[in-house]
């Protein structure tokens, strides 16, 4: 290549680099504010979320059912999420699946709350694996109380259904 030749290529190159450090710079400033919110929302489920799920699930194992906490606040390559998976076991519902109410981070939401009730095969029903949306709350506001009441509907729903 001649000289010419390397030198446009460096100038090029140059621009390039140029252009690319403005760039990051810029997009820089809105992901660390949607960091520190993704953050923030995964803090409020480990503080105030996961506590209660944690212990209406020690309730339910003691009540024979059978009851599992999830929690996914601290990774990285997803929004953060607290689950409690229930399955209930009596006499009458032997064949009961297991359904689930998570607790997640949404950066457009705030706090959503999401379920996925499965009723048994046994009671002839239609088994389904949509969930539907339960509730929404912006994470400055959640507390315990509309995590009770919110865990308390869905044991309801599920119990009905099983």
């Amino acid at each position: 290549m001649h000289a010419d030749g390397i030198a446009k290529l460096r100038s090029l190159l140059e621009a390039y680099a140029e252009r690319k450090a403005k760039t990051q710079q810029v997009a820089t400033a809105p992901h660390a504010e949607g960091e520190r919110r993704r953050r923030a929302g995964g803090d409020i489920l480990r503080s105030v979320v996961r506590p209660v799920l944690e212990q209406v699930s020690v309730e339910l194992k003691t009540a024979g059912h059978d009851a599992a906490t999830r929690d996914h606040t601290d990774r990285d390559d997803a929004y953060p999420s607290v689950a409690l998976s229930f399955t209930p076991r009596a006499a009458n519902t032997p064949g009961a699946l297991s359904s689930a109410i998570i607790f997640r981070y949404d950066p457009r939401r705030g706090i959503v709350v999401q379920r996925d009730v499965k009723p048994s095969p046994r009671r002839g029903k239609v088994v389904t694996t949509s969930g539907d949306r339960s509730g929404t709350m912006g994470i400055d506001v959640v507390t315990a109380a509309w995590v009770v009441t919110k865990t308390l509907d869905f044991i309801d729903a599920v119990l009905k259904a099983n």
